[in-house]
């Protein structure tokens, strides 16, 4: 595969195919970019990406006691190598069907781009992935945060007891806590304060916020979030999951959705770049959805 990797990326460097060759090179492409994004991770890339708040606000306190160099081992840390890589794919399919379609190389767009890209299309469909990017994990905290005050929700009696015992919920309490984080800086994609940073920022009020200071974390945990989604799936099909649906429906409910979460994300991601990238400096073509050159 490494082999067909290497000669599939010549072909593209050099822009090679046309007609049914093309198509089989961007098949190529674009596979490897989702198996590597999607199909060979697993739930600790999340996991240990999670972790990193929860240290920076816990040091101080000494909490969590664990070395948080052991959450990631060389696997995981593999993980996110093989995960660059699926985006360095993507890159390169996406840059190589620009160019042999003779779209911009910069922005993608042609003279006749008047589609779902445009920034008026990308803010409606957008808002519509920003909203369920937003309502998936606020359900999967609300459940955790539950447990953690001792209201069964969505689960027996029995189980929330077993947790509380086992201090089990902790671990549910820290990803829930970033999951409302992230949920609410999520709902940036679409509000004013996710475009210009908001007055009480030092140094930074009433400034733009860069595009990539918005996509580039969100593409990330969009994939993090998918493939820890994808695992769960994975496990609760095959039974080998720690809670199954008998268990209650906010057992392993919410954390099945979280594919649906991630997928919402990657969308609204895009919809946020494709709404403000603005005119490109390279053709000259585009502009923002409030009409900025």
């Amino acid at each position: 595969m490494g082999l067909v990797g290497a000669v599939v990326a010549l072909a593209m460097a050099r822009t090679w195919g046309h007609g049914f060759s093309r198509t089989v090179l961007l098949t190529i492409a674009w596979s490897f970019g989702a198996v590597l994004l999607l199909v060979v991770p697993d739930a600790r890339g999340l996991l240990a990406t999670a972790l990193v708040p929860i240290v920076l606000i816990g040091a101080p306190f000494g909490w969590p006691s664990e070395n948080f160099f052991d959450a990631i081992p060389w696997p995981v840390v593999n993980q996110f190598i093989l995960i660059g890589g699926g985006f360095l794919w993507i890159a390169a399919a996406v840059a190589y069907q620009r160019r042999s379609r003779n779209a911009c190389g910069n922005c993608g767009r042609t003279d006749s781009d008047t589609g779902w890209t445009t920034p008026a299309a990308a803010a409606r469909w957008g808002r519509w992935a920003t909203v369920v990017a937003v309502i998936v994990p606020l359900l999967y905290a609300t459940t955790r945060l539950a447990w953690e005050l001792g209201i069964p929700l969505g689960i027996s009696e029995e189980i929330l007891r077993t947790g509380q015992a086992s201090g089990g919920l902790w671990s549910g309490v820290a990803l829930s806590t970033v999951a409302l984080g992230g949920a609410i800086l999520t709902l940036g994609l679409i509000q004013p304060w996710g475009e210009t940073f908001p007055r009480w920022l030092p140094r930074l009020a009433g400034t733009r916020v860069p595009i990539w200071l918005a996509v580039v974390p969100a593409s990330l945990v969009s994939v993090l979030v998918t493939t820890a989604g994808l695992m769960f799936v994975r496990k609760t099909v095959l039974g080998t999951s720690f809670f199954t649906l008998t268990d209650g429906w906010a057992a392993i409910g919410p954390v099945l959705l979280w594919p649906i979460w991630g997928a919402a994300l990657g969308v609204a991601a895009l919809a946020y770049y494709y709404r403000r990238r603005g005119r490109c400096r390279y053709c000259g073509l585009g502009r923002t959805i409030t009409g900025e050159n």
